[in-house]
């Protein structure tokens, strides 16, 4: 019969505890609840029991089928330790990293260095960056080069202020995802096209911006009733008139993918504008519409629009602006859609 001291063995049974045994970490459990002092804990085979005792010493003592019961329980949850650990590290493969390059072509003029426009080339790991155009300029400003300018602000294709150029084609850098089937070949990233350039791929906005303002765009309700003299009533029909014209947000690849803009930017309003000059003609609620026709009537803000359709083709919204202008000539001539 093998005698311990309450402590050693509480300990012993704790550590056999934590790896399986149950039964282990209660009898440790009550080993430990029992007093110390002029108590002897004596343990057979099939019950448990604390007794009182003179004796100033404990001592605890264990059949023989208890003491082979325990040690048979620590040896099969070391065991099962062994394996487990050998199968999770037979699990876990090697991880390694691939590169995938590729080269971007970015469009680079400062105003404040007097040197001449060029293109530069920056190669980056596309296993290690982001799928769209716009996450490739972020890595490269953050990690290469912190001097190159764009603008950004939703990543959602809300704002609108990412619009530029790539591969020649007019859209939104956080909608435009990386050619990855096509990474021996480099991306064009050039600012929108036929606008001045205030730095990089940064353009000045404020002729565009003139132009949207001159179409008034909000709502003139006049002496229209009024629910409550608070709101227009307005029909569902009257509504979904709306539709296709209320999305636009104004990032100008419309405007600046159409050849009559290029060469009168000045005078013709561009599609953008006359989309969003349609919108407000044909809402319903508004009680200025014959004021906003007259306004358009001319040959340079309307009618150099000639059917071209880059607007539609380029609209990261899907929109139409070509037959938002179509509408508006009708309308001159008396129908009003």
């Amino acid at each position: 019969m093998a005698t311990f001291t309450t402590t050693t063995l509480a300990q012993a049974l704790l550590a056999l505890g934590r790896q399986g045994g149950k039964g282990a970490a209660s009898l440790a459990a009550r080993a430990s609840a029992c007093p110390t002092s002029q108590t002897l804990l004596s343990f057979s085979s099939s019950a448990a029991s604390c007794s009182s005792s003179s004796s100033t010493t404990t001592a605890l003592r264990f059949a023989p089928a208890s003491a082979s019961l325990l040690a048979t329980t620590a040896g099969n949850a070391q065991r099962t330790q062994l394996r487990t650990s050998s199968a999770s590290s037979a699990a876990m493969p090697e991880l390694v990293h691939e590169e995938e390059l590729k080269e971007f072509k970015i469009y680079r003029w400062d105003p404040d260095m007097g040197e001449k426009p060029k293109m530069q080339t920056y190669t980056v790991d596309l296993n290690d960056c982001g799928p769209m155009i716009l996450d490739v300029l972020l890595k490269i400003k953050d990690e290469q080069d912190s001097t190159l300018s764009f603008r950004r602000s939703c990543r959602e294709g809300i704002c609108g202020s990412c619009a530029m150029n790539i591969d020649g084609t007019n859209g939104l850098a956080c909608l435009t995802r990386v050619e990855r089937d096509a990474s021996e070949a480099s991306t064009t990233i050039a600012p929108l096209p036929h606008m001045f350039v205030v730095k990089d791929l940064v353009v000045d906005m404020a002729n565009f911006y003139a132009q949207y303002k001159s179409v008034k765009p909000w709502l003139q309700s006049g002496d229209a009733a009024k629910i409550d003299g608070k709101e227009v009533f307005q029909s569902k029909e009257d509504r979904a008139k709306l539709d296709g014209l209320y999305e636009c947000i104004l990032c100008a690849c419309c405007s600046t993918s159409c050849p009559s803009y290029w060469w009168n930017s000045d005078k013709y309003l561009g599609p953008a504008v006359l989309l969003q000059a349609y919108r407000w003609i044909i809402d319903s609620r508004d009680q200025t519409t014959d004021e906003r026709l007259e306004q358009l009537d001319e040959a340079f803000k309307l009618y150099r629009c000639k059917t071209i359709m880059n607007c539609a083709k380029v609209c990261p919204k899907g929109l139409n602006p070509g037959k938002a202008i179509a509408k508006i000539k009708k309308a001159h001539h008396g129908h009003l859609e």
